[in-house]
């Protein structure tokens, strides 16, 4: 399939063959789903935990006697059914991550920007650099193309300045064609692939 190329002048920069197998599937939602979910159980923290009975700090001495006090039998003051107790079958540290094959995580990404070409939402420049490091310039030359939360994907390696440039602007993503990922992906309204980076994600995905 074809697709126009332009500059951060909004000027013609030529056209660009893309893969099918790439760039022209039919998107699947339940595909997307199951990458995205894998993405965000695996960076989650699994910190939460609570104590349990033998981890509270109180005195494990039964409270009262066992019979003649006309209440519940009861042993120590730690357990659940008291105030500061310890927490019964609670949140434990451990890893939310899962396995997810090796060639479902590629046709995901497949899907996810055949979703952004499908929708319009896909744009391909010659290049992401810049001579100076100056963010007001990077923000002038995005509201001349009409870009407000916008992934950019360049090719093995991002340019300084423009990495720079972008930092300090709100939803604006920059990262190298290695780093591309279903979910910063989807989770922009628009995706920008410069050359460099059509030829190494298709390279990837082949």
């Amino acid at each position: 399939m074809k697709a126009d190329v332009i500059n951060f002048d909004a000027g013609s920069a030529g056209e660009i063959d893309l893969a099918d197998d790439v760039f022209g599937l039919e998107p699947r939602a339940d595909l997307l789903q199951r990458v995205v979910r894998w993405q965000l159980a695996k960076r989650q923290a699994g910190t939460h935990k609570t104590k349990t009975r033998s981890e509270v700090s109180y005195a494990y001495k039964k409270i009262y006697r066992q019979k003649g006090t006309g209440g519940a039998r009861h042993g120590g003051k730690g357990v659940s059914q008291f105030r500061h107790g310890g927490t019964t079958k609670g949140p434990v540290v451990r890893s939310h991550a899962h396995e997810l094959p090796k060639k479902v995580r590629a046709l995901g990404l497949k899907h996810a920007l055949s979703a952004k070409a499908a929708a319009g939402e896909l744009i391909i420049i010659d290049t992401a650099s810049m001579e100076e490091a100056k963010t007001a310039k990077l923000r002038q030359s995005l509201t001349k193309l009409g870009l407000d939360k916008v992934l950019f994907i360049d090719g093995a390696e991002v340019n300084e300045n423009f990495a720079r440039a972008a930092r300090n602007l709100e939803n604006v993503d920059v990262l190298p064609s290695q780093g591309a990922n279903v979910y910063d992906i989807l989770r922009r309204n628009k995706l920008v692939l410069t050359k460099a980076a059509v030829e190494a994600l298709e390279a990837r995905l082949k």
